[in-house]
């Protein structure tokens, strides 16, 4: 079955965008934000993973004006599943858009790795899929580490709401700059920025096998998951109101709850039990 025959789409997805004066205050709040990381840890490198989409792209280009071009590392770590395209894209921002440091490194020799050791995993596909991810995190922090740098995250608010992320691969970071953005609004700053259009626009990916996109997985595009969001999530609109506003059924305003109350581990510290004294 093709994507759009199973992918919801809202009939009148809420429209999230900023005004330019609001583009040009989160632009400053997130440049002031990565400088005062790094100022606060006593460092004044960062290390960011590129992964030739709109995320890694918007933040690191946001880290260069923050800090400079000579203390941004990027790393572009490719594996089988990338799309070639989406690689190139990744030494295009570090190369061309931005002129920083950056280094190509394969994962898949650590994945074959892992996977020789534990070999009952292999043809799974989503723990495979996670263990290429948590395989960039080390290398962040390998490079981070020896260069007494920050790892720069590039989670934004709708993936982090309902859990779209690998729990300690791309959550495994010292800040998320883009955080408080709904997609909708990264795109928007991208493009404010002067990320180039075939960029900002392009199908998001995690890129974690072969064929997938966010969209697919989730089962609804982000237009549609961020009026979600907005609306009931952090809005605390009543379900039905969001699902007659927007024009989805209810069933997709309940499918992000579902992921929103299943992915909360995501967004805390491991538990332990409380002190007995």
């Amino acid at each position: 079955m093709a994507e759009a025959d199973t992918v919801v789409r809202a009939e009148d997805p809420l429209d999230l965008t900023f005004s330019e004066a609001e583009l040009d205050a989160h632009r400053e709040h997130i440049t002031d934000f990565v400088a005062g990381q790094l100022d606060a840890a006593g460092v004044d490198r960062a290390v960011i993973g590129l992964s030739g989409g709109i995320d890694s792209t918007l933040t690191s280009h946001l880290a260069v004006e923050a800090l400079g071009e000579d203390a941004v590392h990027g790393l572009v770590m490719p594996s089988e599943v990338n799309r070639a395209e989406n690689m190139s894209d990744a030494e295009r921002v570090a190369d061309e858009l931005l002129g920083i440091e950056y280094d190509v490194v394969e994962i898949n020799p650590l994945v074959d790795a892992f996977l020789k050791a534990y070999p009952d995993a292999d043809g799974d596909q989503m723990a495979v899929g996670n263990l290429r991810v948590r395989c960039r995190a080390v290398l962040n922090y390998l490079v981070a580490n020896h260069e007494d740098a920050l790892v720069l995250g590039t989670g934004n608010r709708s993936e982090a709401l309902v859990g779209y992320y690998t729990k300690y691969g791309d959550g495994a970071v010292d800040c998320h700059p883009i955080a408080p953005l709904y997609k909708q609004q990264v795109r928007q700053l991208a493009s404010h920025v002067g990320v180039p259009d075939d960029l900002a626009e392009k199908t998001a990916s995690a890129e974690m096998w072969s064929g997938q996109t966010d969209a697919a997985e989730m089962g609804m595009d982000y237009d549609t998951l961020d009026s979600i969001l907005a609306l009931h999530v952090d809005g605390g609109v009543p379900k039905s109101a969001t699902a007659a506003h927007i024009g989805v059924p209810e069933r997709v305003v309940e499918q992000v709850v579902e992921m929103h109350e299943t992915s909360a581990h995501k967004r805390q510290m491991p538990p332990g039990p409380d002190p007995l004294y």
